[in-house]
C-alpha cells in the first residue's frame, strides 16, 4: 500500500537561503534524530543535480545499520527538488521538498508518497510501528528548523 505524508511550516528564510541549506545534503544529518544514526557515506557534493547519487547510513532499530542510496531526480532551483529511493528500507519512496515565498518568510512542503515491503506484512509494520516513527522524525526535523530559522 501506498502511503503519504506531508508536512509544511513556516521559515524566516529567502528562497536563496533555504536552497544553499535544504540542498546541501550535508545538512541533512543537523535536522535527523541522533537516534537514528544518520551518515552521509558519499563525498559531499558542490551543487545539486538531475541524477545525482547519494549515499548514507541509518540505524532504524538498535544494532541494525542499513544503506540508504538516493538519487535526486528533479531539480528546479530555488522552488524544489526530489528524492527517490534506488536502494533501502522502502519498496517505494518519492520526497518533494517545495519551497514558496509566503508573507512569513518562506513556506517549506515535504511531500512523501513511500510504501513498505512485504506486502500485507509491511503494512501492518507500517500501521504499528513505522508511521509514527516517520512523523517523529518529520516533527524533530520541523523543531530543528524551527530553532535554526524560526
Amino acid at each position: 500500500m501506498l502511503h503519504n505524508l506531508t508536512r509544511s511550516h513556516h521559515l524566516s528564510l529567502s528562497p536563496e537561503q533555504a536552497w544553499s541549506f535544504f540542498s546541501d545534503p550535508a545538512n541533512l544529518c543537523r535536522i535527523t534524530p541522533s537516534w537514528l544514526d544518520f551518515r552521509m557515506t558519499c563525498p559531499p557534493p558542490v551543487a545539486m543535480y538531475a541524477g545525482q547519487i547519494l549515499t548514507y547510513t541509518i540505524r532504524p532499530l538498535p544494532g541494525l545499520r542499513l544503506r540508504w542510496v538516493t538519487e535526486i531526480t528533479h531539480v528546479r532551483e530555488p522552488d524544489y527538488f526530489v528524492d527517490e529511493q534506488r536502494l533501502g528500507p522502502y519498496r517505494f519512496w518519492h520526497h518533494q521538498h517545495l519551497f514558496q515565498k509566503s508573507s512569513r518568510g518562506l513556506k517549506m512542503t515535504d511531500i512523501v508518497h513511500y510504501a513498505l515491503p512485504l506486502g500485507p506484512l509491511g503494512d501492518m509494520v507500517h500501521t504499528l510501528w513505522a508511521r509514527q516513527r516517520l512523523n517523529t522524525i518529520f516533527n524533530h526535523r520541523q523543531k530543528a528548523l524551527a530553532a535554526m530559522f524560526s
